[in-house]
């Protein structure tokens, strides 16, 4: 059977491109459509149906886009109510795709809405499921999503409708069968997914905790509830967006590949309040940087942070970035809704700093140099998780995790020094930026963050890292 897993690392993404005689189907596609049609050109095959397994919250589909441009029919399992033109699917209804046939299964529990597909090859024989967030690779959707859209769906109640859907609709199927899900390991989806992105049924029977027959639904309930960090503030944006729709993608990077002179850029700055994202490294931002721009580099975990960090995904946008770059950071903002961006900064920072406009830039140490201020016990904030604070941290030091440093401004001090600090130099770049545009000057960032201060000879004996385990 053809069907490919199109796997999009930097937001944990997989969609499915199925091809038989002819037609395809795409299932949970990119809002960047044209990878999709382009290969179904290539295999000389027109694009029938686009399947969605549920209504997304990390990311914006292409859907609409690509029924638009392709004529496809657009299909939702049972109970969606799409403001869109789509088939909302019966339970067990069947659609075929060249000699190929999907099978609806109905398996509400992540959202009421989410549907697996059932892959049925030329010869009758069923070949894997495409789960959505239904079944991941050692983990399942988390239930907690949809009460941020309907309020009355509580976690507890879609907990349980997951269980009777893995009970009674996923587990008595047979074991030869391909998972095929929406998000492998890093997705905010999920607490625990496994690196790998398929896997056969019957192995994770064996090895997937919520699939253990031995649980009781109270005990599954509280299996899948306990450990759950709160989403990321865009996920119920991107939700409606998904519902209710968007503007084409065409239009909006149209709109975001403005190339501005630096003049340009700032008369736009002023006229429109809007952020200045500056994606490129924390190395290079911290050297120099426009005054007043974040950072959120695109080499790391880019969509993730922006949605942690710029709360309105209408926010007016100006782009900084590497040259060359400018649009890969414009496609990965409209990938999580962020559709505001009017412009980027023709020729990047070397153009404003060859124009001789003002900048600024953010002190740094090393790890060497750390482990000598530590023996005058500065203030260190470490800005990581706070499960990763508990594992392992500096002794002394104090956790406020990044994607709560706004409701927790003034424990920054500004009366005194500090230290900042993340695992790997990141996340406390962006710290670093957000405190900056706020007028915060007595602080430095450790290079490297804790991974490299936990590597460095120390000959100091004041010196307490490696750290207290808690």
């Amino acid at each position: 059977m053809k069907v490919e897993q199109i796997y999009t690392g930097c937001i944990a993404h997989a969609a499915y491109y199925l091809v038989s005689n002819g037609e395809a189907a795409v299932f949970d596609p990119l809002r960047e459509v044209q990878p999709y049609i382009d290969r179904a050109k290539a295999d000389g095959a027109k694009i029938k149906y686009v399947f969605e397994t549920h209504f997304h919250a990390d990311f914006v589909s292409g859907h609409l886009d690509l029924a638009k441009k392709t004529g496809a029919e657009i299909v939702f399992g049972p109970t969606a109510k799409p403001g869109f033109d789509a088939l909302v699917a019966e339970d067990n209804q069947v659609f075929e795709v060249g000699d190929y046939k999907v099978k609806v299964i109905h398996t509400p529990g992540h959202t009421m809405e989410s549907t697996t597909y059932l892959l049925i090859d030329e010869n009758g024989e069923e070949h894997g499921i495409i789960t959505g967030d239904t079944l991941f690779i050692g983990d399942v959707g988390r239930p907690d999503l949809a009460q941020h859209v309907i309020e009355d769906l509580t976690e507890d109640k879609l907990a349980g409708h997951l269980f009777d859907s893995l009970r009674n609709r996923i587990m008595p199927l047979p074991d030869h069968l391909i998972v095929y899900p929406n998000h492998g390991a890093g997705s905010a989806c999920g607490k625990m997914m496994s690196k790998e992105t398929t896997d056969t049924l019957g192995n994770q029977k064996k090895t997937n905790y919520a699939l253990n027959p031995e649980l009781t639904k109270e005990e599954f309930k509280k299996e899948l509830l306990t450990g759950l960090t709160a989403p990321p503030g865009y996920f119920p944006k991107n939700v409606l967006m998904n519902i209710q729709g968007y503007e084409s993608l065409d239009t909006v990077m149209e709109r975001a590949m403005q190339a501005l002179t630096p003049e340009g850029f700032e008369a736009a700055a002023n006229e429109t309040m809007a952020l200045i994202l500056d994606t490129r490294s924390d190395a290079e931002f911290s050297k120099g940087f426009i005054p007043n721009s974040i950072n959120i580099g695109l080499d790391g975990n880019f969509a993730m942070w922006v949605g942690e960090m710029i709360p309105d995904i209408k926010q007016p946008i100006l782009i900084v970035a590497d040259e060359g770059r400018e649009e890969e950071a414009a496609t990965r903002l409209s990938r999580v809704g962020y559709d505001g961006t009017i412009g980027y900064l023709k020729g990047g920072f070397k153009a404003w700093k060859d124009a001789g406009r003002e900048t600024d830039s953010a002190a740094r140490i090393t790890p060497q140099e750390f482990a000598v201020k530590f023996a005058e016990k500065p203030l260190v904030i470490d800005v990581r998780k706070k499960s990763e604070f508990d594992s392992q941290h500096v002794e002394g030091a104090v956790n406020i995790p990044l994607n709560e440093i706004n409701k927790h401004l003034a424990e920054f001090p500004k009366d005194k020094p500090f230290t900042l600090h993340c695992a790997g130099g990141y996340r406390s770049m962006i710290a670093a930026s957000i405190l900056k545009a706020r007028g915060w000057e007595n602080f430095e960032d450790v290079i490297g963050g804790f991974g490299e201060i936990l590597n460095t000879e120390v000959t100091t004996t004041d010196y307490v890292c490696p750290t207290t385990l808690l």
